[in-house]
């Protein structure tokens, strides 16, 4: 195993002012904390502080993995509560995580529209529109995870007040359009064209089998932004190839039970365990792996910086091109043996087996050859 590459402190000295930056000094003045971790075992009982200004409870998720490329934050609203209004120059995608509410999204030209969610819900926050979030219990909090570009944004401008408060109309982005957020969209491909999706959880997926094992895959680009999403599933028994892309990737579970896998090339894996609710961020091309050692197919939503795709010449993410044709994904045929074993040895611990003869067989037909 390598090192981490710890310095003197007279060396770390040198460097202490480039460390803190704009973005990192607003959270401090919000109150809150940065989690710098690549994997949070638990998104709905994570420990919350109050959020003054925006009349919840919250934590920022902003590993080294994502370095300035985007973040996440969980924010709780109170039983029968609402958030304050707010706008911002930077994109953001929702998921709810726990409860029922709405939100109220408008713009300068006085256009206002609402919508209802509850817990799996996906939606996107329109660039610089105004929008309010609203618990609609008066039992229970409602908690949702939001992934942002906002390092990027207060990082490039350094300017608080201009990144909340510019009244500017992005009117191509959202123009008070009254189906803006309706539950439905037009599938291209992978990718489903929509702003909202009520039911993440059992929305149905497009086959991808170029992933392995039979999984199924389905993309999203809300609110005509920049960042990204998708959703992954893949069946009891099984597991996917080992890929590796940019960092951003914020990967939480929807249902399921198994574990990750996740290393840099040329060190050892580093496993962890995952069920409903948990977070994973695979730093910066760093491989990784997923298994599912459950009893249910496996769903996992990734919300991400368009940076983490890095392209082939046609346009297509070097995570799903075989290492031997000069992609990021590793072949079945070419993964350590020892992962099988592990992933074999984990499936006995809940009295299942392995169903991945036929993922195996199926990859040989198509096999490229590898490289002289």
């Amino acid at each position: 195993m390598k090192k981490d590459a710890i310095v003197s402190e007279d060396l770390a000295k040198k460097f202490a002012t480039e460390k803190e930056t704009p973005y990192t000094r607003w959270v401090r003045d919000e109150g809150l904390e940065i989690i710098g971790a690549m994997y949070v075992p638990n998104l709905h009982t994570v420990e919350l502080k109050p959020w003054a200004r925006r009349g919840g409870r919250g934590v920022f998720l902003n590993h080294d993995a994502s370095r300035t490329s985007n973040d996440a934050y969980v924010c709780e609203i109170a039983a029968g509560g609402k958030l304050a209004p707010q706008r911002q120059l930077f994109e953001e995608m929702v998921y709810i995580l726990d409860g029922r509410g709405s939100t109220s999204v408008w713009n300068d030209s006085g256009r206002k529209i609402s919508f209802e969610w509850k817990a799996g819900a996906i939606f996107a926050i329109p660039l610089n529109a105004w929008h309010q979030h609203f618990n609609g219990s008066g039992q229970n909090p409602v908690r949702f995870v939001s992934v942002t570009n906002a390092p990027v944004i207060l990082n490039s401008f350094g300017d608080v007040n201009f990144v909340f408060n510019t009244a500017y109309e992005f009117k191509d982005r959202f123009s008070g359009e009254p189906d803006y957020f309706a539950n439905k969209g037009e599938q291209k491909g992978l990718l489903l064209d929509t702003n909202f999706v009520a039911d993440a959880i059992n929305l149905p997926l497009v086959a991808a089998k170029e992933r392995g094992a039979g999984g199924g895959h389905i993309r999203f680009s809300m609110a005509k932004g920049s960042m990204n999403s998708h959703i992954s599933q893949f069946p009891v028994g099984t597991y996917k190839k080992a890929h590796a892309h940019g960092p951003g990737a914020y990967v939480i579970v929807m249902s399921g039970e198994g574990f990750s896998l996740m290393w840099p090339e040329g060190e050892e894996p580093r496993r962890f365990d995952w069920r409903e609710g948990s977070l994973i961020v695979p730093p910066n091309m760093w491989y990784h792996q997923h298994f599912n050692t459950g009893t249910a197919p496996a769903r996992y939503l990734a919300f991400k910086a368009e940076g983490v795709a890095i392209r082939n010449a046609q346009g297509v993410p070097k995570a799903w091109i075989s290492k031997r044709i000069g992609g990021d994904q590793i072949d079945y045929a070419d993964e350590l043996p020892k992962v099988r074993k592990w992933f074999v040895d984990a499936l006995a611990e809940h009295g299942l087996k392995p169903r991945m003869d036929e993922a195996y067989a199926a990859e040989l037909g198509d096999l490229p050859q590898k490289a002289a």
